[in-house]
């Protein structure tokens, strides 16, 4: 699946927000599920979910010049990211609920997650700076939209321009 790298995890190995690969394997903590919690209470047929450690991407830009350990050429270990950012949930909060003061009532969250979305179609901005292999556009513009931009940016981030053989019939 393709995949946009969200977050710069090493800049001198090119491995930086924007940059495209392709994700191959999704790699779990082997030990996350504990043999403790199986009992009669759950059926023999239950799945337990594994915690990821990492996903293994393709990444053809990467500046890695040796292979690593028991890994395919270009094939990136992409760790698990932890973030924290704070939330004022004081607007939330029903009116007799909300504190007396006028202290901000903030809320402390923990996500973990990869630094990865999928990238099987992205905007025209998105494309700006890349070059892109193959690529299919919708030349049709929003009527309101008179903007040449946003047909000659993903024109140009193709390397080869090729009409498929049903736009060459179209056009005949």
């Amino acid at each position: 699946m393709p995949v946009i790298l969200t977050q710069i995890i090493a800049i001198e190995l090119g491995l930086i927000n924007g940059v495209n690969g392709i994700f191959r394997q999704l790699v779990y903590q082997e030990d996350s599920v504990s043999t403790d919690i199986i009992s009669e209470e759950f059926s023999k047929n239950a799945q337990y979910v594994h915690r990821p450690l990492y996903a293994l991407v393709e990444i053809n830009k990467s500046k890695i010049e040796c292979n690593l350990e028991q890994l395919q050429s270009k094939l990136i270990p992409i760790p698990v990211m932890e973030q924290t950012f704070r939330v004022d949930i004081g607007d939330m909060l029903p009116k007799d609920n909300k504190p007396k003061s006028n202290r901000k009532t903030l809320l402390s969250i923990k996500r973990r997650a990869l630094p990865l979305v999928p990238a099987y179609c992205i905007a025209t901005h998105k494309s700006q700076g890349q070059t892109l292999n193959k690529v299919v556009i919708d030349l049709k513009l929003p009527n309101e939209t008179d903007d040449i931009a946003a047909v000659y940016v993903p024109l140009s981030r193709v390397l080869l321009i090729k009409p498929s053989k049903s736009q060459l019939t179209e056009i005949e």
